[in-house]
């Protein structure tokens, strides 16, 4: 099939034709960071503005790297040196990158539907790297393809997800995705950790951590989102860690196949100990291998690779 979006904002925007696509291309691409010369002339000649409002690891150097292992030329905007410092609106920065004409716009801001308003501004195409607690679609497509690659499939799998699921943007893209693609997806976490009407993404929801993995396929673990809290929602670390952490005791509970995910940045010791996030259930490090596959994969098809060339 033909690739014909412009932008990718969301999970729920993308059908299951499409997911598998982008998922088989980046199963294509992963071979490139295999190579000893991991460069291939696909998007020679094309640039990639990366614009993040939020600081990042994962995110700004998978995408960063996506784009110079195919060629293209990547610059770098950060909040703290640009000119938003000087009163520079979103829409007036979106107009002056356009002039410049780049050919993708990867955005991370703290507001959801930035991105979205991006993209109605410019020509370029715009890739939502997160939004606020909305969206953050290509963790989840790295996620799916984590999960795709070691169990074979999706559909049927049941998915745990746990921890701060109300300040999460990577739960709620998983949540569509997942559940999107044929998975049973259950959430779990405090009760003020739990956003209302969570149900109506097509996922069940339950306070008890020992429910959530005990038939659980893949059992996802969140970050503590303390910075985007504007008061604390649980009385301390070690009671949190007590109730809602994952360790090598509990996950003796968990079916013996099952697959240990996080997002990162991992508070160690807090909602999921070291013994397990090192272990040998984990697929923390394959998620992050498999995003720079990922975003190669978008890249590629959002500036028409499917359409005009193959992306050796």
């Amino acid at each position: 099939m033909q690739f014909n979006k412009k932008d990718i904002l969301d999970m729920a925007s993308l059908s299951v034709e499409e997911i598998n696509l982008i998922l088989d291309t980046a199963d294509q691409m992963k071979e490139i960071s295999t190579r000893p010369i991991k460069k291939v002339p696909t998007l020679r000649g094309k640039t990639v503005i990366l614009f993040f409002y939020e600081p990042s690891t994962r995110t700004r150097t998978s995408f960063d790297i996506a784009a110079k292992r195919l060629s293209a030329d990547t610059h770098s905007i950060s909040a703290s040196t640009s000119s938003i410092v000087k009163g520079e609106t979103l829409i007036d920065t979106a107009k002056n990158l356009e002039a410049m004409r780049p050919d993708v716009i990867v955005i991370r801001h703290s507001s959801a539907g930035a991105p979205h308003l991006m993209a109605q501004l410019v020509d370029a195409s715009i890739i939502n790297g997160g939004d606020g607690m909305h969206a953050h679609p290509t963790q989840a497509l790295l996620d799916m393809m984590t999960v795709r690659e070691h169990k074979g499939r999706i559909d049927g799998l049941r998915i745990a997800i746990v921890g701060d699921i109300a300040h999460s943007r990577v739960a709620r893209s998983n949540c569509i995705g997942f559940t999107k693609m044929g998975a049973d997806v259950m959430v779990a976490g405090p009760p003020t950790m739990m956003p209302m009407g969570i149900e109506t993404l097509g996922v069940s929801v339950t306070h008890d951590i020992d429910e959530a993995i005990r038939n659980a396929d893949v059992v996802m673990m969140l970050r503590i989102q303390r910075e985007r809290q504007e008061s604390f929602l649980f009385p301390t670390l070690r009671e949190y860690s007590i109730t809602y952490g994952l360790n090598t005791k509990r996950l003796k509970n968990a079916k013996k196949e099952v697959m240990i995910m996080h997002p990162g940045p991992i508070n160690r010791g807090v909602e999921i100990s070291p013994e397990v996030a090192d272990g040998p259930f984990s697929l923390i490090l394959d998620q992050v291998t498999n995003g720079v596959a990922v975003r190669m994969a978008l890249l590629y098809l959002v500036l028409g690779g499917a359409r005009n060339a193959d992306p050796d």
